[in-house]
This record gives structure tokens, C-alpha cells and sequence, in this order.
């Protein structure tokens, strides 16, 4: 049995008899519009995605050198990785009700617990530089009205951090131990936050895909109306399925995703259909009374 399996297994066993000790968020656009799930080409600076009303653009941004004095540009965020950061960001600022975030000794737990083990040193790595790439980065967040009406968010999801850069300049990490949410996506999210279990979080945390499905139906399943909602294979391929050309293809990958988002969401009712899926009204995977007593 592959870790990946044992580790669903186990989570799947520990939702289904209690209710999580650890709740983390996502921006409900977030959910609808993803982050690039693989390494975007190196001469890529901006990203954009729609869903539906909700649209996320991303622009990568730069950070000061304080040795070369110059600005050195950082990439787009990508992958699971930045993801997980995000929702721990969201997590640790909804939860103290501040936009500041320590996140030097936050972060190093937050990946202690997901992994269920100690971070290595070049596991650290990686989500430090995912983490620099989420701080630099420029976010709009749009949701289309009727009537041409539209409310837009234009903001750096970090609007302050602290920087320091590794003395090996080949790897060119930089490492925020400080870092406050700009007011605006800050009160944007205190709006529209989704609650989530990390210990599904934990069990996804190997694809960037299942997590983005998991969000997904986290903030859409228990809105669904009682009669059932049917999304195409074409609205799901235009949704999740970046880097797939074809349809079939995509379908084929992303039920192997759902099978697992399923065994972290044991409350999601869907069904397969050759057209595609029909959702039906569930449960959140967080209960409402948690998140008004937390």
C-alpha cells in the first residue's frame, strides 16, 4: 500500500468518527479559480483563470535585494505547496482576527502536522520559496453581476514582509518571518472564507488538482439546490484541467482525483455520468457551528 493510500485511508477513518480539531480557510473565488498546478515557463509573469462569475489574475512580482540593491523578480506561485501556504495564511489571520501573520515558527508546525512528520531541510525549501512567490505576487479577484455590474479586488494578497535572502546566492530563497495580509484581501476574506479540514488538506497534499476539487465542493455542495445540479465533462475540463488537451484525458485523471477527494469528504454525494457529474446537497466538511465557535 503506497503512503498516499494509508494516508487517505487514515484520514478518511479519523473524519468520518469526529469532527476536526484544525480548521483552515480558502478565499471562495480561490476555490473556483486555481493556481497554475505545475511550474509555469520561466518567462511567465502573469496567470489567469475564470470560473463561472469568478475570475483570478496574477501577476508575478519582485522583491528588493538589500546587497545588490536591485529588485530581483520572483515567479508565479504554483502546485500544492502554494496552495497549502495560502490556506495556512488565511487560516492563521481568520483565526487571531489580524492581518498579521508570525509566520517563521507558524509555518514550520503548519507543515509538521499536514506531513505528520518533521520537515526536512529541502522540503522547507520549497515551501519558503512558494511562500516568497505567494508574498511578491499581485492578486485580482473579480465576480461578474448581472446587468454588467461587477466588483473587482485589485491587491497583493502580502501587503508587508520581512526578507532576508539565504547566504548561498544559488539558491535565491527568500524567507518572509513576518507577514501582514494587505487590508483589503484581508477583509475580503473575513467575508468569503471557506472553512476546511486540514486533515483532508493532509491527505491531498500530494496534488495540486485534488486539492483545487477538494476546495471546490467544500464551498459548492451545500448550496447545491435538492433537485441536483449536472456540470458537463467540458465545464469541468475548462475548470481543472490545465495541461490537458483533451477531454478524455482529463476525465480519466480527474476521477482518479475525485475517488480520493471523496475518501477525505465522506459527505459529498455525487454521481458519474457520461456527461459528466451531478452534484447533490451534502454537508460541509466543516459544521457551521464550529466555524461560528471558533
Amino acid at each position: 500500500m503506497s503512503k498516499v493510500t494509508r494516508r487517505l485511508l487514515d484520514a478518511a477513518h479519523a473524519i468520518h468518527l469526529e469532527a476536526p480539531e484544525e480548521i483552515t480557510f480558502q478565499h471562495s473565488v480561490l476555490t473556483q479559480c486555481a493556481l497554475p498546478h505545475r511550474a509555469p515557463p520561466d518567462d511567465a509573469r502573469t496567470w489567469q483563470r475564470r470560473q463561472g462569475r469568478a475570475v483570478l489574475h496574477v501577476q508575478a512580482g519582485a522583491a528588493y535585494h538589500p546587497r545588490t540593491g536591485e529588485f530581483v523578480e520572483i515567479g508565479l506561485p504554483y502546485g500544492p505547496r502554494a496552495r497549502m501556504i495560502l490556506m495556512h495564511l488565511n487560516s492563521e489571520a481568520v483565526k487571531g482576527r489580524s492581518p498579521v501573520v508570525e509566520v517563521e515558527t507558524s509555518l514550520t508546525a503548519f507543515v509538521r502536522r499536514v506531513q505528520d512528520r518533521p520537515p526536512t531541510g529541502p522540503e522547507l525549501t520549497v515551501f519558503k520559496e512558494q511562500l516568497s512567490r505567494l508574498a511578491a505576487a499581485t492578486i485580482r479577484l473579480a465576480v461578474d453581476y448581472d446587468e454588467g455590474r461587477a466588483v473587482q479586488v485589485d491587491t497583493k494578497i502580502v501587503g508587508g514582509m520581512e526578507l532576508w535572502f539565504e547566504k548561498d546566492e544559488r539558491q535565491r530563497v527568500l524567507w518572509p518571518a513576518t507577514i501582514r495580509l494587505s487590508l483589503d484581501y484581508y477583509e475580503s476574506l473575513s467575508r468569503h472564507a471557506v472553512p476546511l479540514d486540514e486533515r483532508a488538506i493532509a491527505a491531498l497534499a500530494h496534488s495540486a488538482m485534488a486539492l483545487d476539487v477538494y476546495c471546490w465542493l467544500a464551498q459548492r455542495l451545500h448550496r447545491v439546490p435538492a433537485a441536483g445540479q449536472q456540470i458537463s465533462w467540458q465545464a469541468l475540463h475548462d475548470q481543472f484541467g490545465q495541461g490537458f488537451a483533451r477531454v478524455r484525458r482529463f476525465r480519466e485523471f480527474f476521477l482518479k482525483q475525485l475517488r480520493q477527494v471523496c475518501a477525505a469528504y465522506p459527505d459529498a454525494r455525487l454521481d458519474e455520468a457520461p456527461a459528466g457529474l451531478t452534484l447533490w446537497p451534502s454537508p460541509p466538511p466543516v459544521p457551521k457551528r464550529m466555524v461560528l465557535i471558533g
